[in-house]
């Protein structure tokens, strides 16, 4: 278990504190759409933190090519249709580049400043020079319009219960899902970043902001940086 992080309910939790058979209940949202959208047709994407494929099977179904990467093996055993490869995401090295990177589930908001180095690092590292990557960041009131809730159509609630501050810019962040017949706590350590704090880290890996996906910036479209 990743410090700081611990998850709670039935079946198997992953080092960062998620429940597989949690996320796969969860359905896909809007993710595939936004990122199908804004990327050319066909397009090898590579996947980081593909989790159980949530987002990795719609692209599939739309005809993208998608290399699934995840560290937890228990997520990825439920990939199907894609290629896929365990392993930490911040010290990945393919030795290939892609059409798009996927950096989704918040990951660029990581509590620990070298691990979100080295998730940005590899996106840098496989993105193609003409390629994109496509970052999903928090909303503004993500760490402050607390408690919430929202009750998906399909019949569970999420709640996100508090985000306590633990230092260093840091937050503890508590999450509940409840569904009729179990119930899956998470909590995971996120740092806020403002637009110049985002943009910075960015320009650290050699990347830099397109563009944003969403009215509500929680997507950008970030390229590569020609060298200095």
């Amino acid at each position: 278990m990743r410090e700081g992080h611990r998850g709670t309910g039935p079946g198997a939790i992953t080092p960062d504190g998620c429940a597989v058979e949690l996320y796969a209940r969860l359905p896909p949202g809007p993710e595939p759409e936004i990122v199908a959208a804004a990327v050319p047709a066909g397009a090898r994407i590579l996947e980081l933190g593909s989790g159980v494929g949530r987002m990795t099977h719609p692209l599939l179904e739309r005809g993208f090519s998608v290399t699934a990467v995840d560290e937890s093996a228990e997520m990825l055993e439920h990939v199907r249709g894609a290629r896929t490869i365990c392993g930490p995401i911040e010290r990945l090295d393919l030795g290939e580049r892609f059409d798009v990177v996927l950096l989704a589930s918040f990951l660029v908001h990581a509590g620990d400043v070298e691990v979100r180095r080295g998730l940005l690092r590899t996106c840098a590292r496989h993105v193609a020079d003409d390629g994109c990557v496509l970052i999903q960041r928090e909303g503004a009131d993500y760490h402050t319009n607390l408690p919430r809730e929202r009750v998906d159509p399909s019949g569970f609630t999420v709640r996100i219960v508090s985000a306590d501050p633990v230092g260093d810019g840091v937050n503890s962040v508590r999450a509940e899902y409840e569904f009729p017949d179990a119930v899956w706590t998470q909590t995971f350590l996120a740092r806020p970043l403002t637009e110049e704090q985002f943009e910075g880290a960015l320009a650290e890996a050699g990347l830099g902001v397109d563009r944003s996906l969403t009215d509500d910036g929680t997507w950008a479209r970030a390229v590569p940086m020609p060298p200095k």
